[in-house]
């Protein structure tokens, strides 16, 4: 045995394993704090409704009941509300993706009298809450005639989105200037700039934006619940409204497992975009 297997262990070496250990043992307890809401989600789409109204609380389903899963499915046109909700999400994020990140591209590389009053307003607008815009926005979109329609998010898609606008402008005011003043030199516009040297440069935020506004999308519940029929209505309003009993009560064990599956989507695309996503909300805010 050598002398050095001998020589105790350093404190600094001592100190960073400790650390690591209470680094990690906080990453478990907060991820366990997050993925809670999700596993008792599952855990309630397994039961029975007797187990979920009995007392005290079974936390684990005495006899699993995956059935659940496809009574869901079967109960309402689960495809057809999905298939909305992927159409309108899908409208919406690239819409307001690509006309956020032009309104981004003029605050952060063009100059004009008043932009930083036009910015400041733009960020204050995101402190006015969705519900003191929803009735002027109903009475709007009824008297074009667009309830019952795609059009409202189409509209809303191509009026940009505040705080993707941050995103990119944060991200293209940190581009080298020498980009564009080599393009200038060669003659091209400001919107050849922004299609051929900006926009492929911001992938990141491009992705990112992507899947922030596609979850808003997918998960908002009052304006399709408002401007939509049941027809065309969402599948966030049919697992909230369409899994109810004879007597009026929600299905609590169906709305629970609709819910899961009405996630996964959000999750798959979330796990395909996750290093652009992450990538556009590290490098948006450095210059």
């Amino acid at each position: 045995m050598t002398a050095t297997s001998l020589t105790p262990k350093s404190p600094v070496r001592v100190r960073i394993r400790a650390n690591r250990l209470i680094l990690y043992t906080v990453l478990v307890a907060v991820t366990g704090l997050f993925l809670g809401p999700f596993g008792w989600l599952v855990l309630t789409g397994l039961k029975t409704p007797a187990e979920l109204a009995s007392a005290p609380v079974h936390w684990v389903p005495a006899h699993i009941q995956w059935h659940n899963f496809a009574d869901a499915f079967d109960l309402i046109d689960f495809l057809g509300y999905a298939r909305n909700s992927l159409i309108i999400a899908f409208l919406y994020a690239g819409l307001v993706t690509l006309s956020s990140a032009w309104v981004g591209y003029g605050f952060a590389r063009l100059s004009a009298p008043g932009k930083k009053t036009l910015f400041g307003i733009l960020i204050g607008s995101m402190m006015l809450p969705q519900m003191i815009t929803l009735l002027p926005t109903y009475l709007i979109f009824a008297k074009l005639g667009m309830v019952d329609t795609y059009w409202p998010w189409v509209l809303w898609g191509l009026s940009s989105a505040p705080y993707l606008v941050f995103l990119f402008r944060q991200f293209f005011a940190g581009l080298p200037r020498e980009l564009e003043e080599a393009a200038i030199v060669d003659g091209c516009g400001y919107g050849t700039i922004f299609w051929r040297i900006f926009l492929p440069q911001s992938w990141p935020v491009l992705s990112a934006s992507f899947v922030i506004a596609f979850t808003w999308t997918w998960g908002d519940y009052i304006a399709p619940q408002l401007l939509l029929s049941t027809d065309r209505s969402t599948l966030a309003v049919a697992v909230m409204t369409t899994y109810v009993s004879s007597a009026g009560t929600p299905i609590t064990n169906l709305q629970a497992a609709a819910s899961v599956m009405y996630v996964v989507p959000i999750l798959l695309i979330f796990l395909v975009a996750q290093r652009g996503f992450v990538a556009g909300m590290s490098t948006s805010g450095l210059k």
